[in-house]
């Protein structure tokens, strides 16, 4: 019982912190930062969440995770395991097979998404000087985003282009190509696969919808490297105030989420809390080795 109960305190300090980290704003100023303690969590949470059963269904072994495992399956059944204990070493297995399944699924059914827009585009995609690298579709609603894959494209509308300057399309084609770059729609998988997975746990929907705000952000932070804060700011305004918005299913592309925190991040100068970053990250993979050595140890 001594592993199932830190296994116990594992999940509950995975939920805190997936509770202090929601409400977290120092990770605007250190996106990069945030979104690997995210995926840190998200994988701490994971493993802690099949380890539970595990190791109450294997606790009368009395030994590590692993070993037991191991002695169960070549048939060496200790003194006491009886059908409850099955029962939660299946309940684990049921665990690991959704959490799995699910994130496979969503992978596919996103390939499979991507794979027909992309054929669509084919059809009715055109190249335009105004935005080089990119396709344009004559649609007059504005629309900016990232077809992600393995041949990532990147995609404006024909209304895009009459409502942004030079400037501001330069800062937005830059930002959708830091999302095909830095593969965010891996990112953002594991997390949209556990809305799935639990869809009625509220602070799940709350840490994807924390995680896309971030990814957004680091896409404006790769954007700003080579373009004044200025542009993009005003391109996310006029995105904002644009009659209609277009981002289609499987794609990465300018969105409703908490723009107006974007733009004051953009405007506004700040010092990247190194302190809190490095305190948040040391504690997240802290997380992720406290299950791993549960299950070796």
């Amino acid at each position: 019982m001594v592993y199932a109960a830190h296994f116990a305190g594992a999940v509950m300090a995975c939920y805190l912190t997936v509770q202090v980290l929601t409400r977290s704003t120092w990770t605007y100023q250190a996106p990069r930062v945030a979104i690997v303690c995210w995926q840190a969590l998200g994988l701490a949470l994971g493993l802690s969440a099949i380890g539970l059963p595990l190791a109450l269904g294997l606790a009368p072994y009395g030994t590590n995770v692993s070993t037991a495992l191991g002695r169960l399956v070549r048939g060496d059944l200790a003194p006491g395991f009886g059908l409850v204990h099955a029962l939660q070493v299946v309940a684990a297995l049921g665990v690991a097979a959704v959490l799995l399944g699910t994130t496979v699924t969503c992978g596919i059914r996103a390939i499979r998404v991507q794979r027909r827009h992309r054929e669509l585009l084919n059809l009715v995609g055109r190249d335009d000087p105004a935005a080089p690298g990119a396709l344009v579709l004559d649609h007059p609603s504005a629309a900016a985003y990232c077809l992600p894959g393995m041949r990532p494209q990147v995609v404006v509308s024909a209304g895009t282009l009459s409502l942004l300057d030079r400037a501001q399309l330069a800062a937005v084609l830059s930002h959708e190509r830091a999302h095909a770059d830095e593969r965010h729609d891996l990112v953002l998988l594991p997390f949209t696969a556990l809305c799935r997975a639990l869809p009625w746990a509220g602070w799940v929907e709350a840490a994807r919808e924390r995680v896309s705000l971030l990814v957004e952000m680091r896409a404006d932070d790769k954007a700003r490297q080579l373009h004044a804060d200025g542009p993009l700011a005003a391109a996310l305004l006029r995105f904002a105030t644009a009659p209609s918005r277009v981002t289609p299913a499987g794609a990465l592309g300018i969105a409703d989420t908490e723009l107006d925190a974007r733009v004051r991040r953009l405007l506004t100068t700040g010092r990247p809390p190194r302190v809190r970053g490095a305190l948040a990250l040391a504690v997240t993979l802290t997380l992720v080795a406290l299950p791993v050595s549960l299950f070796l140890s």
